[in-house]
């Protein structure tokens, strides 16, 4: 052992004696839990799944998904207790051309980690036959994924860790996962799917800072909110700036400007926001799509209907 660096046990007390100190946080690596609480004897459990890709580029239409990282978790539905981990999968696939060097540069998965390699379906169905909810951090990006590859993933109710969650009213001025984990006192090597998932698990085990409910019972109450696609038709080209300082994205197939937004409730709120700020109080439609609990946060379509302002 280097005599310049502490030992486990040296390492901790000196953590321990900085953390005392207002002037310090301390950030320690994150271990894995396979237990957060004992199941109390006779509640009803459901299982859950937290998902993680990586994939060749961000393009659904063109890229493919060359990791795979789900872990299976049971959970209590009516407190959001996380409970025990039951499964962990991480494979790798060949997506049978090479991966871009930007993207290597992010995940650090090379041509040869992957070559020959192929993701165990029967694993994946039956790993997802279990789980009651797909969680992902960002499950606008791995949704449409996972569904290319493995249309089964479309029948399951999913929560997305970042767009279900309003971080800033919780008076976190991040939704990344990293920042998100450090204000719990930890770090992990992200960007590889099983420890992304893990760093999610964890941060489904933590206390909303405001509002004082746990992240995972705050998702599960979600679940059932429709979620509206609200498309800004025909908006003026000066207004592009505004609209994508709203959150709004530009669909290039469409030509229009759109967001997703959490429920029905604030949908009122937005309309009458394109109406003053984008449109100028001129006659304009807009499109409102409706997206049931296994369409949220997918690319697939739902009820659709045009609303005059």
């Amino acid at each position: 052992m280097n005599p310049n660096i502490p030992d486990d046990t040296q390492a901790a007390d000196m953590a321990f004696t900085l953390a005392l100190h207002p002037d310090y946080r301390i950030l320690r690596r994150l271990q894995p839990k396979q237990v957060f609480a004992d199941a109390p004897h006779g509640r009803r459990l459901l299982k859950g799944i937290v998902l993680d890709t990586e994939t060749t580029g961000l393009n659904t239409s063109l890229c493919k998904v060359i990791e795979l990282g789900m872990i299976l978790f049971e959970f209590d539905p009516e407190t959001g207790q996380l409970h025990r981990v039951l499964k962990v999968f991480d494979e790798l696939e060949d997506p049978g051309v090479p991966i871009p060097p930007e993207t290597t540069a992010v995940h650090h998965i090379t041509d040869d980690m992957v070559r020959g390699k192929r993701i165990n379906d029967h694993e994946v169905q039956s790993m997802l036959a279990e789980a009651s909810v797909v969680i992902a951090h960002n499950a606008p990006f791995d949704r449409p994924f996972v569904e290319q590859r493995w249309p089964v993933f479309e029948d399951k109710h999913w929560a997305c860790s970042i767009k279900d969650i309003d971080w800033k009213a919780e008076g976190l001025g991040s939704a990344k996962l990293e920042y998100l984990l450090q204000t719990q006192g930890y770090f992990y090597d992200a960007h590889r799917a099983e420890m992304d998932c893990w760093a999610l698990l964890e941060l489904l085990n933590m206390v909303l800072p405001q509002s004082q409910q746990p992240v995972l019972l705050h998702l599960l109450e979600t679940l059932n909110q429709p979620q509206v696609r609200l498309s800004a038709l025909g908006s003026p080209f000066d207004t592009k700036d505004l609209l994508k300082a709203r959150g709004y994205r530009w669909d290039g197939d469409r030509k229009t400007w759109y967001r997703s937004l959490s429920s029905e409730k604030v949908l009122e709120e937005e309309i009458n926001w394109l109406k003053q700020k984008v449109y100028a109080g001129k006659r304009a439609s807009v499109e409102v799509e409706k997206l049931g609990g296994t369409l949220r946060h997918s690319q697939r379509q739902g009820e659709k209907s045009i609303v005059s302002l």
